[in-house]
């Protein structure tokens, strides 16, 4: 199928599809010929883009409406949305010997297809045969030769809400090689696959395998709520995510394999092994909240959404659809959009109190959607996706609770955003932790289909916010990719507190990829690779550090975990020429004992450069190919003792070893570790208190002793200070002041001077025998002076000189008694 580009596709531009109600009298697959699709019962209007099977059609039908759909291009402008309803479809006489099986189910899944059941559980749709999903066949004939690129591009395709007796043939040109990549063994089915193809509410009664047939590498993945009763076969998978779900047996992995609330899971052996080599599986018991997608499914015959509620500590699968699970709400309560919708048409549905379901297309928008009223749910089918053509985002939720965002694809478009996915506005404060509002199976794209632009994809400002599965990424290949061209500084940003993040992927940006802010964040997976196409190592500098971390918690934050971590690296030599380009660590944290991290590592994929340290500076470097080092857990136990230290202003005694004012002390700590350690002073022997600011001495002899203790309980060893204070009481306002006598002409002459020491004018009044002289608004450091004659004698005597100032509407006074001796003018 063709591969049209943004200006191919303006808005509200029809384009024929499959249809879900409509007979479709021919249909070429492959050379053959379908007449006379079943006509069905009418049907909600879900568009042209959606198809909806039922009993009454015939396998061949069915795999000819799969398999044409399964071949569109990477970045196709194409979507698609199949639907089961409740049924058994295909023949499971030849499940054991499946290369010769016939009348089954068997299509291989493509890019924007999305096959679900319409039961209320995945056991109301059984299909007998597969729907997989093969690796690119890119060496003809000996596909050993080629590894790549394999699955590490098989994106955007899913399944859910189904259950499989799983009998696998290859399909269509697979079927005619001589080397078939389609073939598995009996009873399994294979979906190798990488980002954003999740399988969801799937049960396998059988086993299901990850990669292809001779290896291909993949880089996935994501199993959420599906039971597989027998074996997964990870292979070349580099990581893998697998959530609430039963699986019967667990074999392989590479990097970063993470399980958590799943029964059967392997046990962690991440790290070294005893017998030699590393593991790579990380296992939690339980989730620690969680919600499942929400879906589209038939009551008898009326179409509902069944939004799951949350749950804490939750473990193994979920299928049910009665009222303690979650809310089925009536179609007739969503406002149904279809490709070609205006963003105003869908805000004033919004606006109306309806939810929101998108049918498969694409939606440019000229303004976002708006989302403002609690408990809101958009549902996405078939990878619609959302394109904010003006620079604005694409959804902005408000300052409200329990909002469910699902199914959802949204590409950048070539005017920059600030933001593509703000969840709350800045400062956002409402939350609730039994109904949060939730983003599940959302996808971010800057760049592919076309040059797109965003500076940050998803912005997290509402507290207790849940992300179930999120693929951010600032495209590496397609149209319009380059280092200044597609550009992208973040990923994700959590500015909420108490954010959990369930499967968090995020590559390619410029900048750190994701930055969380937020107090009490967890994630649980995460699998990120650093950009590969920096020109220069200066064009990819964190101020003086060396590249941006991918993972960067705030230096500010003092609760975080986060488990399961892959930060990979290819700084691409085509690109660079050949420059060895290194990032310092991939994740960047305060080190402090409640900021925690389990199951790290780095990969050095290819090209030049690498990756120095895993965290801050722990962790060996991921230099050399496929260089993939280890870290457990970090920080590591906090074992030093702080240091604490007093230091005094005066700094110094004055003559005689006394303090003649006040002294203040500060006292300060230091540790290797965040947060500060807490400092207590025992102020002459009173007991310890805890210091919060500057200790203040006064008159009297005094010892002061400080210590301090870090968040581990570390104490340090005690500091001390000693000395006598005797205050020495300056005058409110200080004047130097003097006064003598003289003779002149045989005149004695009493003689009185001051200079204003004070830092604002004075008023002075200078005062003998003879009488009172007034200065006014004397300057500081200016001097005053005043004569007065007697006669041929004066007695000694005591003048007096007074100093008055005036500050924001407070006066000040002081007075002065100089002396001055007799004195006779013969």
């Amino acid at each position: 199928m063709s591969h049209r580009t943004i200006a191919d596709h303006p808005p509200g531009r029809a384009r024929r599809r499959l249809g879900a109600a409509a007979a479709v009298t021919a249909l070429a697959i492959g050379g053959t010929v379908i007449t006379a699709m079943p006509a069905l019962a009418a049907e909600p209007d879900f568009g042209p883009n959606v198809t909806i099977i039922d009993e009454s059609w015939s396998v061949e039908q069915v795999n000819a409406v799969l398999q044409a759909a399964s071949h569109e291009a990477e970045f196709s402008l194409n979507r698609h949305q199949f639907f089961f309803k409740p049924g058994t479809y295909g023949s499971a006489a030849g499940q054991d010997d499946p290369l010769n099986a016939t009348g089954i189910v068997n299509s291989e899944l493509g890019y924007y297809q999305a096959v679900a059941g319409l039961g209320a559980s995945p056991e109301d749709v059984r299909i007998n045969g597969a729907i997989h999903v093969e690796p690119v066949r890119q060496c003809e004939p000996n596909p050993w030769d080629c590894q790549q690129p394999g699955s590490l591009t098989r994106f955007w395709r899913s399944m859910s809400n189904l259950t499989f007796n799983p009998i696998q043939r290859p399909v269509g040109v697979d079927a005619d090689r001589p080397f078939p990549s389609g073939i598995t063994s009996p009873h399994e089915m294979r979906f190798a696959v990488s980002q954003a193809a999740p399988m969801r509410r799937i049960n396998i009664e059988g086993s299901l395998t990850l990669f292809g047939r001779v290896g291909e590498y993949a880089s996935g993945g994501y199993l959420a709520n599906s039971k597989v009763d027998g074996r997964i076969v990870t292979g070349s998978q580099q990581q893998w995510f697998t959530r609430n779900s039963e699986v019967g047996q667990w074999e392989g992995g590479v990097w970063n394999m993470v399980f958590s609330g799943v029964e059967g899971a392997p046990a962690t052996d991440f790290g070294p092994l005893p017998d030699g080599g590393t593991g790579n599986k990380t296992t939690i018991d339980e989730t620690p909240v969680v919600r499942e997608s929400p879906f589209l499914y038939l009551d008898g015959d009326d179409y509902k959404v069944f939004v799951p509620k949350a749950k804490q500590d939750a473990r193994g699968i979920d299928w049910s659809t009665d009222a303690s699970a979650g809310e089925s709400i009536d179609l007739a309560d969503f406002f149904v959009a279809k490709e070609g919708d205006s963003a105003a048409e869908i805000n004033a549905a919004l606006d109306d109190g309806k939810h929101l379901l998108l049918t498969p297309g694409v939606y440019h928008l000229d303004a976002p959607l708006a989302i403002e009223r609690a408990d809101t749910v958009v549902l996405g089918l078939g990878y619609a996706s959302l394109v904010p053509d003006t620079g604005e985002a694409a959804i902005e939720v408000g300052d409200v609770a329990g909002v469910k965002i699902a199914g959802i694809t949204v590409d950048a478009g070539l005017e920059n955003s600030d933001v593509l996915v703000q969840v709350g506005p800045a400062g956002a404060s409402v939350a609730d932790p039994s109904d949060p509002t939730t983003l599940t199976d959302v996808f971010i794209r800057i760049g592919g289909p076309w040059a797109g632009r965003a500076t940050t994809s998803i912005e997290v400002n509402s507290p207790s916010t849940l992300l179930d599965h999120i693929w951010a990424w600032r495209a590496d290949h397609g149209d319009g990719v380059a280092w200044d061209s597609n550009t992208g500084d973040h990923g994700v940003i959590v500015n909420g507190d108490d954010v959990t993040a369930l499967g968090l992927f995020v590559e390619h940006y410029q900048k750190n990829q994701v930055i969380w802010n937020g107090e009490r964040g967890r994630t649980i997976f995460y699998q990120s690779e650093i950009p590969y196409d920096p020109p220069t190592q200066a064009a990819y500098m964190d101020g003086d550090r060396k590249g941006f971390a991918s993972y960067r918690v705030a230096d500010g934050v003092t609760s975080h975990l986060a488990q399961g971590l892959g930060v990979y690296s290819f700084f691409d030599q085509t690109i660079n020429g050949g420059q060895d380009i290194r990032v310092a660590s991939g994740i960047q944290a305060p080190k402090s004992p409640d900021v925690r991290f389990e199951s790290m590592t780095s990969v050095m994929l290819n090209g030049t450069g690498g990756i120095n340290a895993i965290i801050n500076d722990a962790g060996a470097p991921a230099v050399g190919s496929f260089a993939s080092p280890q870290l457990v857990s970090y920080p590591p136990a906090d074992t030093t003792v702080p240091t604490v230290a007093i230091a005094s202003n005066p700094a110094a005694p004055g003559p005689g070893g006394t303090y003649a004012s006040q002294v203040t002390l500060t006292v300060t700590a230091s540790d290797d570790y965040t947060p500060p350690p807490a400092i207590e002073a025992n102020v002459d022997g009173a007991g310890w208190q805890t210091v919060t600011g500057p200790i203040t001495l006064g008159n009297g002899a005094h010892t002061v002793l400080a210590r301090a203790t870090d968040a581990s309980g570390n104490v340090s060893a005690e500091a001390s200070w000693s000395g006598t204070v005797a205050i020495v009481v300056g005058p409110d306002v200080p004047l130097d002041v003097a006064a003598h006598t003289q003779c002149l002409d045989e005149k004695a002459y009493i003689v009185v001077s001051a200079v204003n020491r004070a830092a604002l004018p004075a008023d002075i009044r200078l005062t003998s025998t003879e009488g009172t002289v007034k200065f006014t608004k004397v300057a500081p450091g200016e001097t005053v002076t005043y004569l007065w004659k007697v006669g041929k004698k004066v007695d000694a005597g005591t003048a007096t000189v007074a100093g008055y100032t005036w500050s924001n509407g407070q006066g000040k006074y002081s007075t002065y008694k100089p002396a001055y001796d007799a004195r006779s003018c013969k």
